[in-house]
């Protein structure tokens, strides 16, 4: 394996292919090409965006491998993303002729799950797998697509996965139909974890018309998160046109009960302030930020937060039904991380 770095993600695709050119001439011979067992690999970074193309300048000077993380996560900005590489390779297989064997509708849901398992949100714009990747707000594009699809979709959304949100419950599914449907997203549960998962699920049910696959990941992902985090008991929240947000928090913590209350600028504000008064926490909100986990307004939120104290940052990230919950519990596993960190 002769793996060629671009590590700083400085080069031009012109100037890696030219690169790669120079060593295979100076090991090789030119015409007989890299030898058998010998293997170019390209290992690209995205600090100016040209990760994806400097691996294609690669592969078209002889590269038989490309190094790539999923959701393009490494350092700084990033390495070559592993759904572009793919689906470039894929959607332009007429240009440029490479075969792989990848999964491809495995993608989305990949994607997903690296997503959550390392409080990294994918970005809405993000290439193949963003949420706007497939959207189309424009008059003229969303005609075009009534009429014919491949006007403005180069790519269909089914080849990753995306369309592949079949699994439907309702408030009257139990216990079997919910094992069941997980069983087919591919995790085999019972016993103890059935059923935390059972019972964060009747929430959810019960509100929402539907509870679709993407749910489903997300319930599954939030309880892989939890730990031994401070649960909160209880909160209540005032806010209104005109009325500074206020909030009441009740913690349980080793058998006792810690209230506390505060005003904030927004109603997650007011809560997270309560919650840091309770704890006796000095940790300084950092980051903050949060999303539907599906389309709709009854759709689960998610929040993730990072939070740091005396130069020590840790993150969370929670799914629940409503944003200011989700916000809560992502700060409980911070601060609980926080903690545990020194």
């Amino acid at each position: 394996m002769l793996n060629i770095p671009d590590t700083v993600g400085y080069a031009t695709p012109g100037e890696y292919a030219q690169l790669l050119r120079y060593l295979r001439t100076e090991l090789f011979t030119e015409d007989e090409g890299v030898p058998e067992g010998i293997t170019l690999a390209a290992h690209t970074h995205n600090d100016l965006g040209l990760a994806v193309a400097n691996a294609l300048a690669g592969l078209g000077e002889g590269a038989r491998q490309v190094e790539v993380s999923v959701n393009g996560i490494g350092e700084r900005a990033g390495n070559a993303a592993l759904e572009e590489v793919v689906m470039l390779l894929e959607t332009r297989r007429d240009a440029l002729g490479y075969e792989h064997q990848i999964n491809t509708f495995e993608i989305a849901r990949t994607s997903r799950l690296v997503a959550r398992h390392v409080d990294y949100p994918v970005a809405p714009n993000k290439a193949v797998v963003g949420r706007n990747a497939f959207a189309h707000e424009s008059g003229i594009h969303q005609d075009g697509i009534l009429k014919e699809r491949s006007t403005y979709e180069i790519m269909d959304p089914r080849a990753i996965g995306l369309d592949s949100n079949e699994i439907v419950l309702g408030k009257h599914s139990g216990r079997h139909a919910l094992a069941d449907a997980y069983r087919k997203l591919g995790y085999k549960l019972s016993g103890e974890q059935l059923r935390r998962l059972f019972a964060d699920f009747k929430e959810p049910a019960d509100r929402k018309k539907r509870i679709t696959l993407l749910d489903l990941e997300a319930l599954l992902g939030d309880q892989l998160r939890a730990g031994g985090e401070i649960d909160p008991r209880a909160w209540t929240l005032s806010a209104g046109s005109g009325r500074v947000p206020r909030a009441e928090v009740i913690i349980a913590d080793a058998g006792c009960e810690r209230r506390a209350a505060a005003e904030g600028d927004g109603p997650i504000d007011a809560v997270l302030a309560a919650l840091a008064s309770a704890l006796g926490t000095q940790a300084e909100l950092k980051h903050f930020e949060a999303q539907g986990v599906d389309e709709g307004s009854e759709a689960l939120a998610e929040a993730g937060v990072v939070v740091e104290e005396k130069g020590r940052r840790a993150s969370g990230q929670a799914t629940a039904p409503d944003t200011v919950e989700a916000a809560a519990r992502a700060y409980l596993r911070a601060v609980f991380a926080l903690s545990h960190s020194a």
